[in-house]
């Protein structure tokens, strides 16, 4: 009989041993599960919340700096435009400044032309021997001085006797034998000097032309 008790007692022990140890892996698998299901899920939907935030923050970025690259691009092509139009207009006004400074005496030294004429003529009026006397060196010193100052404005003669002939600098009034052969189609004689003012001709070369 007691060894039948003690039998039950050790029975009914390990029947509680293996109860608790059951209900202690059951808690076990409570916990884990627990863990692994809903802990972690709940990390996961925490985590997508500020990276769906920060993906929209980014791509507002990015718009509003393509925008603002935009405007960039726009307002530099606008410099760009109104920088080259100033800079051809500041051109344009300088050359204007310039032709206008270089041919505003041009009315005046066209009027001076037939006194420079006469002046020639009366030099050409003395002989050898007046050419010696002081009458004529006066005349010359002015004849000298008046196409000094001419020719510091801008002024020079078209050399045109023993040159071909050519229609932007010459104006042919006649034509005569040429007294050589090499003088054939060009300026034998001058009747009228014709000058040029910065270049540009002011008065054509009245010649005769050899043929």
């Amino acid at each position: 009989m007691t060894e039948n008790k003690n039998i039950k007692k050790e029975s009914l022990e390990n029947e509680n041993i293996f109860d608790e140890s059951k209900s202690k892996n059951q808690e076990d698998n409570i916990e884990e599960s627990e863990i692994k299901g809903n802990k972690p899920s709940s990390k996961k939907a925490k985590s997508k919340k500020p990276i769906k935030k920060s993906d929209s923050k980014k791509k507002k970025l990015e718009e509003e700096i393509e925008e603002l690259e935009e405007k960039n691009s726009e307002l530099n092509n606008k410099f760009i435009r109104l920088y080259s139009e100033f800079d051809n207009f500041r051109k344009r006004s300088l050359k204007e400044k310039d032709d206008l400074r270089k041919t505003a005496s041009k009315e005046v030294i066209l009027s001076l032309l037939p006194v420079i004429d006469d002046f020639e003529r009366a030099m050409n009026s003395f002989d050898e021997a007046a050419k010696n006397n002081t009458t004529f060196d006066g005349i010359k010193l002015i004849y000298n001085k008046l196409m000094t100052v001419l020719k510091n404005r801008g002024m020079e003669q078209i050399i045109a006797v023993g040159n071909n002939f050519d229609t932007d600098f010459h104006e042919a009034i006649a034509q005569i034998p040429a007294p050589k052969k090499s003088m054939k189609d060009k300026v034998v004689d001058e009747i009228e000097k014709g000058y040029l003012l910065e270049g540009k001709v002011i008065r054509y070369s009245k010649v005769i032309i050899g043929k």
